[in-house]
């Protein structure tokens, strides 16, 4: 179902897209929504797989956002519809929800609604229609943003009074027991506690959480995606065997996660793991000191001085966490050698999007490149676009 042109000749860009939204809903389901509440994807600046590993993590929240209009109707059916992919109304018996039973789109937010109700915090029935700019698949964080949209308006509806990090909490139960991702609180972290023109240094251990600079505009500089239109899916195989090495590697030693694991033990380490498990626990301990490496240098010397901890934060990932594909690095190749100072696919991996950190003024020639480079190596286009640090999820005014 497409969304209507917009009656208000001035909107900012986010009412507009919500008076869209507001629009399609009263089409669809005869009255205007209660509210619309909206919730950004991320973009990992870096800081890969260390966030099941009780470990450091720096995303920030981009200019891309699930929007969700919501309105409560008698009785206990839900019925919902989405924009984009499968734009048939689902309707559901709310009290059939179990874990085991929510498939396709609509397990983001029936999850959800599902934990919420888990934790004693009713939504009754209602209807809802989802608008997203989040590219799905991409690496991007687009599950999450829907999960922080409708657990940030379910919050407000019912009166839940559930704090920034206890939301994180019912996002991330959401992926792990209704979706079956094995993903930490990254995602969830980035879309619910982020501001604009910083980005979200997360302890996910204690967490806690810091707000750390990236003014990119005036150093002048972008952040541009590279979506490599490779799909991938975390409740697949890979994510979930990465997270098991993990845990056997933390077994083996000793420790409650690799978060406890010192750089300088790492050769020890290496004379009791089997070789994969060693590169594995490698990433994990020479990432998370990346990441505080890098909140460092942000606070010191600003984002010109990250790009050399970006591009060994991908050769990590790409030669001893293996999560790269070739995609990801002829983006990351081509971006570097055409003027780039850092690059990293970012994102679970085996797919998705790669980053690269640029003065404004290579944009045009970056791109090119990157275009030029897929298309004579026989890959699908790429979809290259520039983030900015964003807000967090809220309601829509």
């Amino acid at each position: 179902m497409s969304i209507p042109p917009n009656p208000n000749p001035n909107p900012n860009p986010e009412q507009l897209a919500a008076e869209q939204l507001a629009a399609a809903f009263e089409t669809t389901f005869g009255d205007r929504p209660e509210g619309i509440w909206a919730a950004p994807g991320r973009v990992n600046l870096i800081g890969e797989h260390t966030d099941y590993n009780d470990g450091f993590v720096l995303p920030f929240a981009i200019d891309r956002t699930a929007m969700v209009a919501i309105r409560r109707r008698s009785g206990n059916t839900a019925r919902l519809i989405s924009s984009y992919g499968q734009p048939e109304l689902v309707s559901v018996d709310l009290g059939t929800l179990s874990a085991g039973t929510m498939n396709g789109w609509t397990a983001y937010p029936l999850g959800v609604v599902w934990v919420l109700r888990q934790m004693g915090i009713e939504t009754g029935g209602f209807d809802l229609y989802l608008h997203s700019t989040v590219p799905s698949g991409a690496g991007l964080s687009s599950s999450a943003a829907i999960e922080c949209a409708v657990a940030t308006a379910f919050n407000e509806l019912g009166a839940g009074g559930l704090s920034l990090n206890e939301l994180v909490l019912v996002g991330q139960r959401a992926e792990n027991e209704v979706v079956g991702a094995p993903t930490g609180i990254l995602d969830q972290s980035a879309s619910l506690l982020s501001t604009a023109g910083h980005a979200v240094f997360l302890d996910c251990r204690e967490q806690s959480s810091k707000l750390v600079p990236l003014d990119l505009a005036a150093n002048g500089l972008l952040i541009l995606v590279i979506d490599t239109k490779v799909t991938h899916a975390h409740a697949t195989g890979g994510y979930a065997a990465r997270r098991a090495s993990c845990e056997l590697g933390a077994e083996v030693l000793g420790v409650a996660a690799l978060r406890d694991v010192a750089a300088s033990e790492l050769n020890e380490a290496a004379g009791l793991l089997d070789p994969e498990t060693f590169r594995r626990v490698r990433h994990i301990v020479s990432e998370n000191q990346r990441v505080l490496d890098t909140v460092a240098l942000l606070d010191d010397a600003g984002p010109g001085a990250i790009g050399e901890l970006l591009t060994a934060s991908h050769a990590s990932m790409r030669d001893d966490f293996e999560i790269s594909c070739p995609e990801l690095d002829l983006a990351v190749e081509t971006a570097l050698n055409h003027g780039a100072l850092g690059a990293r696919m970012t994102g679970g991996g085996f797919g998705g999007s790669a980053i690269a950190l640029i003065p404004a003024a290579a944009e045009a020639g970056v791109r090119a490149a990157v275009e030029s480079s897929f298309a004579g190596a026989g890959f699908t286009a790429p979809d290259i676009f520039t983030v900015s640090p964003a807000a967090g999820a809220h309601r829509v005014p």
